[in-house]
């Protein structure tokens, strides 16, 4: 069995409960503290590409810092990744990637789908 990776912030209670998810499940996820371990822009759009969404979707445009970057829902895709790259506390998370799939842990359960 494979091990599938997570793109983890221990301060927010949805990834905190989808890595006990996937551990409940009996995988020993690969944990990426991605605000600390950021992610290149081609990992984002990597990721994106196996979300099958767009980077606004995968934005966290309520965040204060989004605004604050001066930008917009109708921001282009290369301005919202930008961001990302720069301020990863703004990619949405978890994120888990397995086996050539992803999947936004929200609801956590939903990466049940891709295990």
């Amino acid at each position: 069995m494979t091990n599938p990776t997570i793109w983890h912030n221990p301060r927010c209670s949805k990834s905190r409960q989808t890595l006990q998810l996937l551990k409940d499940n009996g995988y020993d996820p690969v944990v990426v503290d991605y605000v600390n371990s950021t992610p290149t822009k081609a990992e984002i759009i990597a990721t994106l590409d196996l979300l099958g969404i767009e980077p606004v979707a995968l934005i966290r445009t309520g965040d204060a810092r989004f605004k604050e970057a001066g930008l917009s829902k109708d921001s282009t895709d290369d301005a919202l990744i930008d961001v990302m790259q720069e301020h990863p506390i703004l990619i949405e998370r978890p994120v888990v990637i397995h086996n050539g799939k992803a999947a936004l842990g929200r609801p956590p359960e939903a990466v049940l789908d891709i295990l």
